[in-house]
């Protein structure tokens, strides 16, 4: 008895891969003091599995998988039963209803779901269902924020085609070659520019439909609020400016 005492003195703790009756996939390494009884074992694996210490009935394999013993005596420390690291300490749940039977700790296929009825959640206040009709009831009001037709149609009134005109931004220089809707692209009234250099992005065309003709990359179609009308004449190329 004195040299078994020493023994587990001199090794003070233990390696052990524990396996579950019930619990099929669980398998833990944990560490044990040797110095523990086998009370105190079975309280540190209810911890781990749920199974309960007087529920509990431990099995002690080598790791050849040959059974060793059973640690029948909870008064007893563990390493009375000499373990090695690597050995199997194997846990049979004695308790038909214990926590760890059925399965459905493994198998959440096998656990009951909630469900409520349609009624008692039409009652229920903050479910996502209503937010999504409170979007849904944003968006259906968001029409009456669009672009009314004869948005700018007033700025339009002193702006004819033919009348030279100047272009924010960059003070780009042209001649009005169209004014008036375009379906092609936003509601309200546009103008439609020819510069006099290469400033523009088409000919007249936009989106498949022809507002006015001119040169390529000489055409623009903006806002009337953009468009500054009168004494504007062509830049001369060659003019220097002042020093």
């Amino acid at each position: 008895m004195a040299s078994l005492l020493q023994k587990i003195e001199t090794d003070e703790s233990v390696l052990l891969r524990v396996t579950h009756s019930n619990l099929k996939t669980f398998s833990a390494d944990i560490r044990f003091s040797l110095q523990s009884t086998v009370e105190t074992v079975k309280d540190k694996l209810w911890c781990k599995c749920g199974t309960s210490v007087n529920s509990m009935s431990l099995h002690l394999y080598d790791d050849a998988n040959t059974k060793l013993a059973d640690l029948a005596d909870d008064s007893r420390p563990l390493g009375f039963y000499s373990p090695l690291d690597g050995f199997r300490l194997h846990i049979i749940d004695l308790d038909p209803s214990s926590v760890t039977s059925g399965g459905w700790l493994e198998d959440t296929s096998l656990v009951e779901k909630y469900t409520i009825s349609q009624e008692a959640y039409e009652k229920r206040d903050g479910t996502f269902r209503k937010f999504k009709d409170k979007l849904a009831s944003q968006n259906t009001s968001a029409p009456d924020n669009k672009i009314p037709d004869n948005y700018m149609e007033g700025l339009c009134a002193n702006i004819k085609v033919g009348d030279r005109c100047q272009v924010e931004p960059g003070d780009k220089r042209g001649v009005v070659k169209f004014v008036g809707r375009a379906e092609s692209l936003a509601p309200g009234f546009w103008v439609g520019v020819q510069y006099d250099e290469p400033l523009g992005k088409h000919d007249g065309m936009v989106k498949g439909t022809r507002y006015f003709n001119c040169p390529p990359l000489h055409g623009a179609v903006v806002r009337p609020d953009k468009v500054k009308v009168g004494d504007y004449p062509e830049r001369d190329p060659f003019e220097e400016d002042e020093i």
